[in-house]
């Protein structure tokens, strides 16, 4: 039997302080696909993420108005959280206390940060937790507190705490934000190691650089609006990117990697 659409979008318009964020947006992403969602600050990319979250809802005056996901319409917000394992710079910085690794992979199964009632916490967790650090290679981390790590290793401790439900996907919201050189290199093998594994991706960036080789369509977003939508290699173009940003870009392929200069 053939799986729901993850996402199945239709006419979906968001206002919020009076400014329309979000205009008509029809939207369908298949299970098991992998896309990178693109656009200057402010085009809506991450608005668009929160409707996906239901921390935003559209106009419920619309006509033909669709938002389902995985096949429903209708979720328990903390289950749809559960599958749709999601990554921010907001949630790192959230993160960023005085708790151990391992309690912070922990308190994914309790949509906490940090773990508040120890003895909720079962013999199955304990492995599941210490599974994914090992299938992330951050098994050694696990006794540090959040606050000594790196911005790099935290963005991975923070997959694992968005893994431990084994979600259908894994949502990235400016993922390499602070990232240097070392840690960006290894975030990318991560990311590509868990779509190799079966998880969808969705990928919200302005950086060509973060769209990992597993990653085979763009979505591209202008003030609200899908600007231009299809397979990587059509839509990363000097044209479309020039006109996304607003400024000259000149697109390069490096290996299976794209980087754009201004």
């Amino acid at each position: 039997m053939e799986k729901s659409p993850l996402i199945d979008f239709n006419n979906i318009s968001v206002i919020k302080e009076d400014r329309l964020i979000l205009d008509q947006i029809s939207l369908t992403i298949g299970a098991g696909e992998n896309v990178a969602i693109i656009g200057p600050n402010g085009s809506g990319k991450s608005s668009l993420i929160k409707v996906m979250t239901r921390e935003y809802y559209p106009l419920a005056d619309v006509s033909d108005l669709r938002m389902k996901i995985m096949g429903e319409e209708l979720w328990n917000i903390f289950d749809l959280r559960r599958q749709l394992g999601i990554i921010t710079t907001d949630l790192q910085s959230l993160c960023l206390r005085d708790v151990t690794v391992f309690e912070t992979v922990l308190s994914g199964f309790f949509s906490s940060i940090g773990i508040y009632d120890i003895f909720s916490v079962n013999t199955e967790m304990k492995a599941t937790a210490y599974e994914i650090l090992k299938f992330l290679n951050i098994s050694h981390l696990s006794d540090k507190k959040m606050t000594q790590i790196s911005t790099g290793e935290a963005r991975k401790v923070l997959i694992a705490r968005a893994l431990v439900h084994d979600p259908q996907a894994l949502v990235l919201d400016e993922p390499t934000n602070s990232l240097d050189m070392k840690s960006l290199s290894q975030f990318r093998k991560t990311i590509s190691g868990i779509a190799k594994a079966g998880k969808n991706i969705i990928m919200v960036t302005h950086d060509l650089s973060d769209i990992i080789p597993e990653i085979s369509r763009v979505i591209l977003i202008k003030n609200g609006r899908i600007f231009a939508d299809g397979p990587k290699d059509t839509i990363l173009t000097n044209d479309n990117l020039t006109a996304l940003f607003d400024v000259p870009v000149t697109v390069h392929k490096n290996g299976q990697y794209y980087v754009a200069f201004c």
